[in-house]
């Protein structure tokens, strides 16, 4: 059995994220101790290992929950797994298109950019007026997602 702190440690997810796990329901209550403190086994050991392996390849929380609903039932065909897979292989690809983009649009935005003043900046003009680009940037809902992804997580996981 594993403290909170170890399983921490054993995992790379914080303290934090782990209780968070477990109030979304990710990760069942562990056991307690007489002093109440949390007890995990080897099978949250394992489950929080394709927790954290699942966020880092960049499924969604949502996707995780299906996934792990999957794995509790092995008998069961994979296609309902494939077809997760798959729908975070498209979500990936069409970022790397929109990053691909959003890197030609900066690559011509410095290569034009003269050096000289702020006055004659391409950049600053560029950035002052979509017009000026070549590419559509999507805004709005479909905008590439900020840093740490498009689900929130609590501001130390991981």
């Amino acid at each position: 059995m594993l403290s909170i702190g170890k399983l921490s440690a054993a995992t790379g997810v914080k303290v934090p994220t782990i209780r968070y796990y477990e109030q979304i329901s990710l990760l069942p209550e562990p056991k307690r101790s007489g002093g109440n403190q949390r007890f995990y086994d080897h099978k949250a050991l394992e489950r929080l290992r394709f927790i954290r392996h699942s966020r880092e390849l960049g499924f969604s929380l949502e996707a995780i929950r299906d996934l792990l609903s999957l794995s509790d039932n092995p008998d069961q065909p994979c296609a309902a797994a494939d077809a997760i897979a798959r729908a975070q292989l498209a979500e990936v690809e069409s970022r790397l298109a929109r990053l691909m983009a959003l890197k030609t649009e900066l690559q011509r935005m410095v290569v034009q950019c003269a050096g000289d003043t702020i006055s004659d900046c391409r950049v600053i003009e560029v950035l002052s007026d979509h017009a000026h680009c070549l590419t559509d940037h999507l805004v709005g809902d479909d905008a590439l997602p900020l840093a740490g992804g498009s689900q929130p997580l609590p501001a130390d996981a991981l």
